[in-house]
């Protein structure tokens, strides 16, 4: 028996409203909250928060010597598509000119890392 039920997954950052934008224009949903706390609320039910974290600092990608600390992994359809749309949203390329792959890394406005995943 399960003892707990995933609430939601909670990025820090240095502007929760902004980044909370971000997600809502790659993932859909409505964005809730204040300054400090904000949740995109996705279709489906699940809940993606931002929480404001004064002294963030990005985690870097790849770096052996420093933790990515997690990563989101994002379904598309078409990976060529959705790179076009991430990057017009302020995305940037970390890990995407391997094109025989079926996924491709970028960092979020605030450097977070989240893949591109045609699985």
């Amino acid at each position: 028996m399960a003892v707990a039920e995933l609430g939601a997954v909670v990025l820090d950052c240095p502007d929760p409203r902004a980044l909370a934008g971000f997600y809502a224009d790659v993932l859909g949903g409505t964005v809730e909250g204040e300054d400090d706390w904000v949740d995109l609320r996705l279709p489906g039910g699940r809940t993606l928060a931002f929480q404001a974290a004064p002294g963030f600092v990005p985690p870097k990608w790849p770096a052996p010597d420093d933790s990515q600390q997690f990563h989101l992994d994002l379904a598309v359809k078409d990976l060529d598509a959705a790179e076009r749309a991430v990057l017009e949203l302020g995305a940037r390329p970390l890990d995407a000119e391997d094109r025989s792959r079926s996924f491709r890394v970028y960092a979020d406005p605030a450097g977070h890392p989240f893949c591109l995943c045609a699985c």
